[in-house]
């Protein structure tokens, strides 16, 4: 096995802060009024976060998959990314910017290594 597992884990936690620069800086009244839009569409908050997380993971496929020239790994990286925020965001663990990166890092890279390591 390489160390492919950690070159995507390493992507995809880069993919997540270059997500969250673009969107709550440079594209901050788009996304807040996208949010309006969407909230207005679905019929509550938990409807409208799970939407959020979506479209997130969205966009983490499309880094992945044309970083990495894999749709496998664009959709594995997005579920995962997807898979842990939901949980961290259900179990109510109150984390900092920096333990919350290392969670995903850690889970997204034990994961992936098990992904490769039959290869």
């Amino acid at each position: 096995m390489d160390i492919l597992w950690f070159y995507v884990a390493v992507v995809l936690a880069i993919s997540d802060e270059i997500h969250t620069f673009l969107f709550w800086n440079v594209f901050s009244d788009f996304y807040i009024l996208l949010g309006g839009i969407i909230k207005e569409t679905v019929a509550s908050n938990i409807k409208l976060w799970l939407v959020h997380e979506i479209m997130e993971s969205l966009f983490h496929f499309v880094v992945l998959s044309v970083v990495f020239l894999s749709l496998e790994i664009g959709i594995l990286g997005a579920l995962i990314h997807m898979v842990i925020d939901l949980y961290h965001e259900l179990s109510g663990h109150k984390m900092t910017h920096l333990q919350h990166r290392a969670l995903h890092f850690t889970i997204e890279s034990l994961f992936f290594m098990l992904i490769f390591s039959g290869r």
